[in-house]
């Protein structure tokens, strides 16, 4: 199938793009020299962690020590049999969820130490969340759960029109902006879900089981999807999987079993 063919990305091509947009701009080589670096700079860094549950009474570990980085630009997927502890492991990437041991860093920043108020702004502004489930809001049409996510992020509204648009054209659907929800196929629906999850310019795309509840051909569309993304928007993405078939367009896998990585 050609979406399998995985076509690694060239670290000179985004180099030479900052230096261009940066240089235009008349910004000093300083300027330039901390962009290049953050292209190498861990988006997510992940280190020891640990997550337990107290569950009538007794203490029940589903995380043991995990360690993993994210990388800009990488698509990164966790793979595991259901149990294996893979969304307990996303939602403390996502600052949904905290470990109770161990550290998380986004871009540097050690969100393990903050408050809830503190993770909230983060997900809002800088990281992209997909579920299985698409979480559209049902009496939306495509166009108006897009925009939904730029509002929530106070992005200003100069931007929403042309943002939104370009969003939807990214994954296909500038044909069914005024389309609701159960207008539409589950691929498609997927669709405006990942239109949604990065119309704010996340700098991280978090998506569990994201291509669990569709067919073979639709999920290979969201995978084409996603690399498009990566190239277009320059963010990384992690994902869960149990499907093999998705492993050859990842630049990374972690495969867990028993809240641990027994590869990597």
């Amino acid at each position: 199938m050609p979406w399998l063919l995985k076509k690694k990305k060239e670290p000179s091509d985004a180099v030479d793009k900052i230096k261009e947009k940066t240089e235009s701009k008349g910004e000093t080589n300083s300027s330039i020299h901390t962009q290049v670096k953050k292209l190498h700079d861990p988006v997510l860094s992940v280190q020891g962690v640990e997550r337990e549950f107290v569950v009538s009474g007794q203490t029940i570990p589903v995380l043991k020590g995990i360690d993993m980085e994210i990388k800009p630009n990488q698509l990164v997927m966790l793979r595991g049999r259901s149990g294996s502890g893979k969304t307990t492991l996303m939602n403390i990437l996502g600052g949904l969820d905290q470990p109770t041991k161990g550290k998380v860093f986004f871009q540097g920043r050690p969100i393990h130490e903050w408050d809830d108020h503190e993770r909230t702004i983060i997900r809002r502004k800088e990281i992209g969340f997909i579920f299985q489930t698409f979480a559209l809001m049902p009496l939306l049409s495509a166009w108006e759960n897009v925009e939904l996510s730029m509002r929530m992020a106070s992005l200003p509204r100069s931007q929403w029109k042309d943002r939104v648009a370009h969003c939807l054209d990214l994954v296909g659907l500038s044909k069914r902006t005024k389309h609701r929800p159960y207008e539409m196929s589950g691929g498609e629906q997927q669709r405006v879900a990942i239109a949604k999850a990065i119309a704010h310019r996340p700098n991280l795309l978090l998506a569990d089981e994201p291509t669990a509840e569709l067919d073979s051909q639709m999920g290979a569309q969201v995978m084409t999807v996603f690399q498009e993304i990566i190239k277009s928007e320059q963010m990384s993405i992690c994902m869960t999987t149990h499907d093999p078939t998705m492993m050859e367009v990842a630049d990374h896998v972690y495969e867990m079993a028993d809240g641990k990585f027994i590869k990597s």
